[in-house]
């Protein structure tokens, strides 16, 4: 166990480092000057110079990648450009409505898709399956932003059940809540559509096990076998995917959190690339890399831990 997680410590670190390297690169080859941006059009080309300078945009490019990585490993993503401000504590006032809204979204996903998952793999190739089947495929193809904007069309504006947008903060938690509704709804109908799908897939192939067919010929009736032999050893790759839905459903929320006009983390990475502010688009974008690599790391840990097969493997 110990060399199995020495060796994902390490694919986690290789990781972790192309992708800073990839962030860093592709945002610098992307058109228009910040400075000039922020000074507007009619600036001076001293003045340009001089914020640039300022800013450390006149620093070799790789000597901002290494400045940027060390601060990085120091705990610092350095300075937005715009607000003149940390980017740590924008992340911090931020990150108070991204993880709460992908907790609930997965929440609505898992209570959606795990009874539908069961009751497609119980009813296999019956009406309710082809159903539910070709109900997960549309979820599985619909836009989010699409389907949130069908949303916001139909229970705020016509029913008025919920607001079009706007967070209130967390001083009335339950005006929060509902606010974080439609949007948890937005994301996480395609999440519990390819979780219902998988959840169906790993049941199915559990009940073909031969240990379901010994249950089942002691005694045992179709519904004592399902919940205390084959569910339990159908949510492991289940939740295998969960993880990953998870730090998906952080990362993933830019166009949700923007069509709600909620001030996540996904929120300011739009702001910060429609203001040419490339140190909060980078810094924010790789935590949120690294909160989806970190999660993986842990996902495939526990898979380990309750499968031994792969750690014979790894060694």
């Amino acid at each position: 166990m110990i060399s199995y997680t020495v060796g994902r410590l390490m694919s986690l670190a290789i990781s972790l480092l192309l992708a800073s390297l990839a962030i860093f690169l592709l945002l610098e080859v992307l058109p228009g000057d910040p400075a000039q941006f922020m000074l507007g059009l009619n600036a001076t080309p001293e003045a340009v110079a001089k914020l640039r300078s300022a800013l450390g945009l006149d620093a070799p490019l790789w000597t901002r990648y290494f400045d940027w990585l060390l601060g990085l490993l120091q705990g610092d993503l350095g300075t937005s450009y715009t607000y003149k401000v940390p980017i740590s504590g924008l992340v911090i006032d931020r990150i108070g409505v991204s993880i709460p809204l992908a907790v609930f979204a997965l929440l609505l996903s898992m209570l959606i898709a795990f009874p539908v998952g069961i009751i497609a793999a119980t009813r296999r190739n019956s009406p309710t399956d082809v159903g539910i089947m070709a109900a997960t495929q549309i979820g599985v193809a619909l836009p989010n932003f699409w389907f949130a904007m069908l949303l916001v069309l139909v229970f705020a504006i016509g029913l008025r059940w919920f607001s079009a947008g706007g967070f209130p903060g967390w001083q009335d938690p339950v005006q929060a809540l509902r606010s974080l509704v439609l949007p948890a709804v937005a994301l996480a109908l395609p999440q519990a559509s390819i979780l219902a799908r998988v959840m169906r897939s790993a049941l199915l192939d559990t009940l073909g096990e031969d240990y379901v067919r010994t249950a089942r010929a002691k005694g045992l009736s179709r519904r004592q076998t399902l919940w205390r032999h084959a569910l339990q050893n159908a949510l492991i790759p289940v939740l295998t995917i969960v993880g990953l839905q998870f730090s998906f459903l952080l990362a993933g929320a830019i166009i949700i959190e923007n069509v709600f006009y909620l001030p996540g983390l996904g929120r300011l990475v739009f702001q910060g690339i429609t203001g040419r502010d490339l140190m909060v688009v980078k810094s924010v974008v790789m935590l949120l890399v690294f909160a989806v690599v970190v999660v993986t790391f842990l996902v495939d840990i526990a898979y380990a831990m309750v499968d031994p097969r792969l750690r014979r493997v790894a060694s």
